[in-house]
């Protein structure tokens, strides 16, 4: 067998923390005086905060101050916060846990490859933190996504080589960065959206067993 490691995205992958994203955003464009919508925010997935806010003040064509900006993300991130603090178990995505058992039973170690500084939060709120070898968040990484960066830093936490990583994405940007990466690009949503990614699946529930022992050989 060949020794293999995964990473996976949070948002979207294990969690469902968009929905909470948006509220945020939405709140903020409001306030600003113009209306974002769930297509407006499918931008922002796997983007860094402050992209996110730069997009987002793109498409109400606002300009504000550094000083502005830098007092909206602190806002908009409390908000969110306050959402993510309320979290529980049951929102873990279907087929999650059942694909961390599986990699258990074979011995493959995952780490967490996020663009959110909030992912250990989040780990924690669901009880999921203790069964990752590493994470790699926004507070780890000085390049967002698709930059590789996250990806190859979450590598050397499994101690593997690039190509033996397979990521697990719901992003565009993210199966970009672990193609640019030489990873094992596994997209999780819109097939037609994901079409880059090397496999596609609808969500974690259809990924068994045997796909995960076939990519091992």
């Amino acid at each position: 067998m060949n020794k293999i490691g995964v990473i996976f995205d949070l948002d979207g992958v294990i969690v469902d923390t968009a929905k909470y994203h948006f509220l945020a955003w939405k709140n903020l464009a409001n306030h600003l005086g113009f209306e974002f919508t769930e297509a407006h925010n499918e931008l922002l997935k796997g983007v860094s905060r402050v992209r996110s806010l730069e997009i987002l003040l793109d498409i109400g064509k606002v300009e504000l101050s550094e000083e502005k900006k830098q007092e909206f993300l602190v806002s908009k991130n409390e908000e969110y916060l306050k959402y993510i603090t309320k979290m529980g178990p049951e929102e873990i995505l279907p087929g999650a846990k059942e694909l961390l058992d599986t990699l258990d039973s074979l011995g493959i170690h995952y780490v967490l490859g996020s663009a959110s500084k909030n992912a250990p939060l989040i780990l924690k709120q669901v009880n999921l933190f203790e069964r990752f070898s590493g994470i790699v968040d926004g507070n780890s990484v000085s390049k967002a996504k698709p930059d590789p960066e996250v990806f190859l830093i979450g590598a050397k936490k499994l101690n593997l080589k690039p190509e033996q990583c397979i990521v697990f994405e719901d992003a565009i940007a993210g199966v970009k960065a672990a193609n640019t990466a030489n990873m094992i690009s596994i997209g999780i949503g819109d097939k037609q959206t994901l079409h880059k990614a090397d496999y596609n699946f609808n969500d974690l529930t259809e990924v068994n067993s045997s796909f995960i022992k076939e990519l091992i050989n």
